[in-house]
């Protein structure tokens, strides 16, 4: 009797668990995702990818200088598709010291937010975290469209395909 409760309770203990990890992940909202980024989860103690680490020449339309930020769940993700819950952050910068930050777009994998451009929810803000673009600007997509073998990421390539989650 007593193993039951005990097993009980962990179930209790786990979906309570899942339901906060839920309850954290922003929406597909460009103010809610900005206040994620800044405030509930500070996009610049995020990791790089191994092949892209910190400051990183860059192209138009972000910019001559760029640090693209990734999340646990991007980081975790070894093979494209990445994984549902992605966030990858780009500073794009004006100058090669990386002092002059010109924009922040953002790459957010959401499960079946656009299924035809890889489910991902795109946002270009000011410095200032004003949102200029958001939700599936035909530009993103169609640039980002030529690595569509590598989950429309431009800077990073995974290989193979994973089962997404």
């Amino acid at each position: 009797m007593k193993k039951r409760w005990m097993l009980a309770a962990v179930a209790v203990w786990v979906v309570i668990g899942i339901g906060v990890v839920n309850a954290m992940k922003p929406e597909p909202n460009p103010d809610k995702l900005w206040r994620y980024i800044t405030e509930g989860s500070p996009y610049d103690t995020w990791g790089f990818w191994g092949d892209h680490i910190g400051l990183q020449p860059g192209a138009a339309p972000h910019g001559p200088f760029h640090k693209v930020y990734v999340n646990k769940r991007g980081l975790d993700s070894m093979r494209a598709p990445a994984h549902y819950g992605t966030l990858i952050v780009k500073n794009n910068y004006g100058d090669e010291m990386g002092t002059d930050l010109k924009a922040v777009t953002v790459m957010y994998k959401v499960k079946g937010y656009n299924p035809e451009a890889g489910d991902w929810f795109w946002v270009k803000y000011t410095p200032e975290g004003k949102a200029e673009k958001f939700g599936s600007p035909q530009g993103c997509i169609d640039c980002h469209a030529s690595m569509v073998d590598s989950d429309y990421i431009m800077v990073h390539s995974f290989g193979g395909e994973d089962e997404e989650e």
